[in-house]
């Protein structure tokens, strides 16, 4: 491993979860659920859907809701069920089907009440240099996945790292999801993939907001969606702990980044292609 000018080079760190699940083992997870909760209904049948799933190929899982995304293009665009009835769905499924929860946090005074239901609060992108609530998100003890923000390189994200171990907890995960390359455009370089791991923590690669055209449709984010199978497989043979994605029964008509979402019936196929391609690049 190369010297990194920030000089917090260390030897991998594992970020264990719960359930059984860890990253940075050397071993892949998968994060993958709806990009909002729009019902709960949805969110349980969904979360079935992908533990069944995970189970049967006995790999490392995660579910992955939002009880809010105040990031949305439009002020008339659904944002979810809330903090209150949002996390208590999210613990229904952490319960019923005893699997690991991460969901957003957008500001300081949530990040307490989501860290007693949720196993990983993950910083969105477009917050991740918000020093207060890496702040409040570090001191819960909780672990945190930070996506680089798309405005940032991958060697910024050593100040995001030292602002997190600030706090005590270096239960930390590192997440890519493409860089503003153009408007409405992103690129997903993979040398940041290798770049982040220099900072000794896990990285996950955010295969479907990496094909995001934000801000796209006008009211709302368009993106590529058929490409976000190829990002996943490209980033796990560079090498990554894990793949971030968000999958839907039905795309077409999901509330929230419909076009980037993959069909839950694909799921299965590319899960087993992205294990195979890890078992050959696994160190």
């Amino acid at each position: 491993m190369s010297q990194c000018k920030y000089d917090i080079i260390r030897s991998m760190r594992k970020v264990e979860i719960d359930k059984g699940v860890a990253f940075g083992t050397g071993s892949l997870v998968f994060i993958a659920g709806p990009c909002v909760i729009e019902s709960r209904k949805m969110a349980l049948d969904l979360a079935k859907k992908l533990v069944t799933l995970a189970n049967k190929l006995k790999v490392g899982f995660v579910f992955k809701a939002s009880f809010d995304k105040a990031n949305r293009t439009s002020v008339d665009s659904f944002r979810g069920p809330g903090i209150d009835e949002g996390l208590d769905i999210l613990a229904e499924i952490r319960q019923k089907f005893d699997v690991p929860v991460i969901t957003d946090i957008h500001e300081p005074w949530q990040c307490a009440k989501a860290a007693q239901v949720c196993d990983i609060l993950q910083i969105p992108a477009f917050l991740a240099r918000q020093t207060d609530l890496l702040l409040a998100a570090g001191a819960t003890g909780a672990a945190i996945n930070v996506k680089k923000g798309q405005f940032m390189a991958p060697e910024d994200m050593a100040q995001v790292v030292r602002k997190i171990e600030s706090t005590g907890n270096k239960r930390i995960i590192l997440c890519e999801r493409g860089s503003s390359f153009g408007y409405r455009n992103l690129v997903a370089d993979m040398r940041s993939l290798p770049i982040m791991r220099e900072l000794g923590y896990p990285v996950v690669m955010d295969a479907t907001h990496s094909v995001q055209r934000p801000g796209g449709l006008g009211t709302g984010s368009g993106g590529d969606g058929k490409f976000a199978p190829l990002i996943a497989r490209a980033a796990v043979a560079t090498g990554v702990d894990g793949v971030f994605m968000e999958t839907h029964v039905n795309p077409k008509v999901a509330k929230s980044d419909a076009a980037n979402a993959i069909k839950f019936c694909e799921v299965e196929a590319l899960w087993k292609k992205l294990l195979k391609i890890h078992e050959v690049v696994k160190d």
